[in-house]
């Protein structure tokens, strides 16, 4: 038996999604979106490059949740992207409506399903999703902090002129302005960061992380990022079907880690077939703690506001 996966939102993110996990054939894929034709259109293109890209899986595409059934992983996608000037919590209440509707149908059709969260504002959109699914917490998963690793890592890449795989970089936090890149705990093949770059150089390279999503929002003015997340999206369902156990950054529900409760914020986590199977308490130092704690509070803000339109 294939897997499956749904892949909820056949915009750029979305359908992006589905052109990897098919590359990597990692299961058969049902693309669900309000529009009608858009996602059979996509999905039937997408179908039609297996024989050139050498894939065996199906790709179908449907308006309704019905063609979903018992899907192993459900990586939502579907919202109102950014546009330049509009924060990410402007899309909060309208991505709410969205993501809970979606999860809504999720549960219905998959419900033991793990979803992977790519939404905007992504760990409002988490806590959304967690609540709406009442899943337990190890199948509710963000994608953000991978995300905001990979720009980190390309960065420093390109300033130093060496191969982005040798590249390791901490991202934590939510996903926002106020992500906490952990310099101390990046580095090139094992080489502190601070051995390799001034501090001038460093925190350059850690403001142009922070604002990676809205320096691509900015060039591409009717949109924001899609290759970048849905790669990210699809590292993370490749690791929980294929029971790879990576340790990674997202966006899982702590309860008491790093003295944060009941919110979804970015910390490495092991995953694998169950979803989260542990999260990983790195002992910061106080500054870092610090700006954690400040980027738990930018997400309380929030949740907060959901808290009340969900009653």
């Amino acid at each position: 038996m294939r897997k499956k996966i749904t892949v909820v939102g056949a915009g750029n993110v979305g359908a992006n999604c589905a052109l990897r996990v098919a590359d990597k054939e990692l299961a058969d894929v049902v693309l669900v979106d309000v529009i009608e034709g858009v996602p059979q259109g996509k999905s039937l293109d997408l179908l039609q490059s297996g024989p050139v890209q050498g894939f065996d899986v199906t790709l179908t595409g449907a308006n309704d949740y019905e063609p979903t059934a018992n899907s192993d992983i459900v990586i939502l996608t579907a919202g109102f992207p950014r546009k330049p000037g509009m924060s990410r919590d402007d899309l909060l209440l309208a991505n709410y409506d969205v993501v809970r509707t979606a999860t809504e149908q999720i549960v219905k059709y998959s419900p033991n399903s793990i979803l992977i969260v790519v939404t905007n504002p992504l760990d409002a959109m988490c806590q959304t999703a967690y609540m709406v699914s009442k899943f337990s917490k190890n199948r509710v998963i963000g994608m953000a902090g991978i995300l905001d690793s990979a720009r980190f890592r390309t960065f420093i890449a390109q300033e130093l002129k060496v191969s982005v795989e040798n590249v390791t970089a901490v991202v934590m936090g939510g996903h926002g302005d106020t992500m906490v890149p952990v310099v101390r705990l990046s580095g090139v093949a094992g080489i502190p960061l601070t051995e390799l770059m001034d501090q001038a150089t460093i925190d350059a390279i850690v403001t142009r992380t922070r604002n990676g999503g809205a320096e691509i929002v900015k060039y591409l003015k009717t949109g924001s990022a899609y290759y970048a997340p849905s790669a990210a999206a699809v590292e993370m369902a490749e690791s929980i079907l294929k029971d790879k156990k990576k340790v990674l950054p997202c966006a899982a529900y702590l309860e008491g880690e790093y003295g944060i409760n009941g919110l979804f914020v970015g910390v490495p986590v092991k995953l694998g077939a169950r979803g989260i199977e542990q999260i990983y308490q790195v002992k910061l130092q106080p500054e870092e703690q610090a700006m954690l704690q400040k980027s738990a509070a930018a997400v309380q803000e929030l949740v907060d506001v959901i808290r009340a339109k969900h009653g």
